[in-house]
């Protein structure tokens, strides 16, 4: 199994992520969301285990992209290409945290 978080350096939910690996000896990959995006196939495996409207964040502080998403029926292609928009924590059933930014 590999496991991935995505987060930033400066981000407290992604250090307790790494430390929480660290402690238990289990090996992860840190992907930095500030110098690299998600991959569109990593992008589809999250949305596949989760739904889009789990990882939009409606707090997010791009309110005029929001209230556009409100009016998509697609609005994968637009999330993947503003992932900015995306919740600081991601939770799925089969991980306890897939995401944090």
């Amino acid at each position: 199994m590999n496991i991935q978080i995505f987060g930033k350096n400066k981000c407290f939910d992604t250090k307790k992520a790494q430390r929480y690996f660290k402690e238990r000896n289990i090996k992860f990959q840190f992907i930095n969301l500030d110098e690299k995006e998600m991959s569109k196939k990593e992008f589809e495996s999250v949305l596949r285990q989760v739904g889009i409207d789990s990882m939009i964040d409606p707090k997010a502080k791009d309110k005029e992209l929001l209230t556009m998403l409100n009016y998509l029926s697609d609005k994968e292609d637009k999330v993947y290409l503003n992932q900015h928009i995306l919740k600081t924590k991601i939770k799925t059933p089969l991980y306890k945290v897939v995401l944090n930014v």
